[in-house]
């Protein structure tokens, strides 16, 4: 028996311990020593992912030209891996929680590879487009594998702000990175290599996951759990149509009746889905992940920032190689200081402070900036330049969304039991991909409507101006064209910041959490007063 004399009495330490001795470990919560390695992995991971969403945009045009593809279906080259990345998202973070997340990480690594591997020795537009969906698919086991793998790895203080900067960073930062990458490998090796890349990428994650990661206790479903097979069937069904929905009506329009039906019929499915969770008693999605105001908040947050971002993207790339003639390298190389802003406001801004600080205070101040900085953008026009005009808003934009993506996925994971890390970590990424999708349809939509109505307008008087001398010359033509083009952009990036400041007011209202530094206290607090 122990002496009471010689106990610890300080609130956590075990019975017995000596006076000064710091409490051990509790069962199953033993420090990984090899858990900064394993955060190699993981963002390994999560790189690759991030990657081909942008480097297979730059090589497509090449693509097109080698494998015959026309232009009606070379959107199938985006379009396969976005239904099947999104519309499998929720499913492959509930099998990673039935089945072990590292099994279910190593599966999805060898499966992107693979799919790699295959679209980058296509010899015809169907193989391409089979590989794209089998990327899509094992990209949706991987991605919320990865990010359930960093929740369970480091689960509280300094160190968890420190790895989620790092992971946040990349995922904010990885797009921009995509598109360099796809530029070089594109102009000096051939686009087959866009998708060649990630099968020594997924190599070197492959034995790293071996080595270094591992599945913590209690993080695996209970024994005799089972997969909910009408909620994957409702789940995923419902976002396989809201995002092929959305994806039509950048090419279609929103009142085309295979647009209308697709994302009437995704609502109603995942209406279905939500009631069937309800009664479920194994849901693919336990309600209560997103019922918690925080989360729920978080991940909407993520939903309209991925919005502003994927506009940001879309139209900055168009304008610098449409209307600046830059190439696609230099257009990547133009994102890299938007890139580094990124990597600075997750890692060296919001990591260092949000231990200290509530969520909302680092994601309402980012949101705001990168509204900022996306209205800054509004002003360029035709005979702008990349340093005076672009480049100061690329850094605002960066620094907002590098101050907001930290703090929103940290939020969005913490607090779930390790048992549902998984299928959390899926919603959170499927609140980027939707929102991705939605920016992607509804931003384009403004700008082309938008700059309809210009030309609409002003190529008309310009050529009646012009009657008299003969009419337009291409120059002049081309001019009105370009012009009209830049306003629909600035049009819809204008949109892009309202988007943001939506976010903002969706922080300040609804995240209240504290900072984990003072929920780890008054969690000691609790413990001690029911000791």
């Amino acid at each position: 028996m122990s002496d009471p004399a010689n106990s610890d009495s300080r609130p956590g330490a075990k019975p017995g311990a000596r006076p000064g001795a710091r409490p051990g470990p509790e069962p199953g919560t033993e420090v990984d020593t090899h858990r900064w390695w394993a955060l190699a992995v993981i963002a390994t991971a999560q790189l690759m992912v991030v990657l081909d969403a942008t480097i297979v945009n730059i090589a497509l045009p090449s693509a097109q030209r080698d494998l015959g593809l026309t232009n009606g279906n070379r959107q199938w080259v985006i379009t396969a891996y976005t239904l099947a990345f999104g519309g499998l998202l929720l499913l492959g973070g509930r099998i990673a929680d039935l089945v072990g997340r590292k099994r279910t990480f190593v599966v999805g690594l060898i499966g992107f590879a693979a799919a790699s591997a295959i679209g980058g020795a296509s010899t015809g537009p169907e193989m391409l487009f089979l590989a794209r969906v089998l990327q899509g698919a094992f990209a949706a086991l991987l991605a919320p594998s990865a990010l359930s793998l960093l929740t369970t790895t480091f689960t509280s203080g300094t160190e968890r702000a420190k790895a989620f900067g790092v992971f946040s960073a990349i995922a904010g930062a990885g797009s921009a990175i995509g598109l360099l990458v796809g530029g070089v490998l594109t102009e000096y090796l051939s686009w087959r290599w866009c998708l060649y890349v990630n099968v020594p990428i997924a190599a070197i994650a492959v034995v790293g996951a071996f080595t270094l990661l591992s599945d913590r206790a209690g993080t695996r479903g209970a024994h005799g759990a089972h997969l909910d097979i009408p909620g994957v069937v409702l789940g995923c069904g419902g976002l396989v149509a809201l995002v092929y929905g959305l994806g039509e009506a950048e090419a279609k329009g929103w009142s085309a009746p295979l647009v209308l039906g697709l994302l009437l019929g995704g609502v109603a499915l995942l209406c279905v889905f939500v009631w069937w969770q309800n009664r479920s008693t194994g849901p693919l999605l336990p309600l209560r992940i997103v019922r918690d105001r925080n989360r729920g908040g978080s991940m909407l947050i993520m939903c309209l920032t991925t919005v502003g971002l994927f506009g940001a993207f879309l139209f900055m790339t168009y304008f610098l190689q449409t209307i600046l003639g830059y190439s696609p390298l230099r257009t990547g190389l133009a994102f890299l200081p938007l890139t580094a802003s990124i990597v600075i406001g997750s890692t060296q801004i919001s990591a260092r402070l949000l231990p200290y600080a509530p969520p909302r205070f680092l994601l309402v101040p980012g949101l705001l900036l990168g509204a900022g900085g996306l209205y800054s953008l509004t002003f360029i026009d035709t005979h702008s330049s990349y340093p005076a005009h672009i480049l100061p808003g690329t850094v605002l934009l960066g620094l907002g969304l590098g101050l907001t993506f930290m703090p929103a996925i940290a939020t969005g994971t913490s607090g779930v039991p390790a048992r549902d890390s998984g299928v959390t970590s899926a919603t959170v990424n499927t609140a980027q991909q939707v929102g991705g999708s939605i920016g992607t349809a509804l931003l384009n939509t403004i700008a082309t409507t938008t700059t309809s109505a210009y030309l609409a307008v002003h190529l008309s008087a310009a050529e009646k101006a012009a009657e008299k001398q003969g009419g337009l010359t291409p120059a002049q033509k081309a001019d009105i064209v370009n012009t009209g083009t830049v306003h629909g952009f600035t049009v819809a990036i204008a949109w892009a910041a309202v988007i943001l400041l939506a976010a903002a007011v969706v922080a300040a209202l609804v995240i209240t959490g504290a900072s984990p530094r003072n929920r780890e206290a008054a969690a000691a607090a609790t413990g001690a007063r029911g000791a």
